[in-house]
């Protein structure tokens, strides 16, 4: 079982037509997600621009939800639970600056579309780990951390 933070807004994209039913849409997919796998799984969503004044936190199917107060992004509370629970985290996120933040804290940072493709996977029953399947080429450390993660998606 693995601890999986995601970026919610950097994986859905926020340009829906209705962006509540997207959210929704997600959340519905990472708790059969979590249904298969048993991961611990916490998605922060920005209220940075339409938020109240307090972080909110709420409990899905299993999933934590996390949505930030005004003035404060997905990208620093991800940062702030990586620093502070301190576990191996598993950081779904395509900003750079979460990335680096999380493998300074020594933790993994993934894609949005590799952990999205391992989701539908996973869902779809073809769950196989083909990443890196190359022997031939020597792998970073870093490419090996992201292997090894996706192996426990």
């Amino acid at each position: 079982m693995s601890h999986i933070i995601i970026d919610g807004y950097n994986c859905i994209g926020v340009m829906h037509k209705d962006l509540q039913k997207a959210r929704n849409n997600f959340i519905n997919l990472l708790i059969e997600y979590r249904k298969v796998k048993g991961h611990n799984i916490t998605v922060v969503f920005d209220g940075h621009k339409d938020g109240g004044f307090q972080e909110t936190n709420v409990v899905q199917g299993g999933i934590r939800i996390i949505y930030t107060p005004i003035g404060i992004s997905a990208d620093d509370t991800i940062l702030r639970i990586v620093s502070e629970e301190r576990r191996h985290w598993i950081v779904i996120s395509d900003d750079r600056m979460v990335s680096k933040g999380v493998w300074a804290i020594g933790s993994v940072a993934i894609s949005c579309g590799l952990f999205l493709d391992r989701l539908n996977r996973s869902l779809c029953n073809e769950d196989r780990n083909d990443f890196y399947m190359d022997t031939e080429q020597k792998l970073s450390k870093r490419q090996k951390a992201i292997k090894r993660a996706l192996s426990h998606l």
